[in-house]
């Protein structure tokens, strides 16, 4: 099973649409905030696509929580923007609630820089902004395969 992760579209439809376009074989795509309007024109354009999202810091008035869970099969995922779990100072607090309610994986924007870390069975992955990246390096998203012998997180390039 192949998930598709990207976040940070602040505005940019277009961005948000490709990420799609890349990916027909996927049904389930997890948008981690900040561009909750290009979402909801997504879920439009796609009604045969699964598109889970949080909200960010920058979608306001939200209705849509910050984090969430969902479950592939039985790997359990979280999914926040980050803002409220302070991951532009650290993954600390996002690992320690992750491993508290024992998910696998958890996925996290805000920060518009790409991460991946494997500690302790938790994967940590923020796909980085597939609009306004902040690591110096092109825009990005990342991808998920679940499979009978592992895991494997993996970002692409826009």
């Amino acid at each position: 099973m192949r998930l598709v992760v990207f976040s940070d579209t602040h505005g940019n439809f277009r961005a948000a649409r490709e990420v799609i376009e890349r990916n027909p074989e996927v049904y389930t795509f997890f948008f981690l905030g900040d561009g909750e309007a290009e979402i909801d024109k997504l879920k439009i354009v796609y009604p045969e696509k699964q598109i889970l999202n949080v909200a960010g810091n920058c979608d306001y008035n939200s209705m849509t929580p910050a984090t969430d869970l969902y479950y592939a099969g039985k790997v359990r995922i979280l999914y926040t923007h980050g803002h409220k779990l302070n991951v532009q100072y650290g993954v600390d607090e996002l690992f320690n609630m992750t491993k508290q309610i024992g998910a696998t994986i958890a996925l996290f924007g805000h920060t518009h820089a790409r991460y991946y870390e494997y500690r302790d069975g938790i994967h940590l992955l923020n796909p980085g902004s597939c609009s306004v990246p902040r690591d110096g390096l092109a825009p990005s998203y990342a991808f998920i395969d679940i499979t009978p012998s592992g895991i494997m997180c993996n970002h692409a390039e826009l």
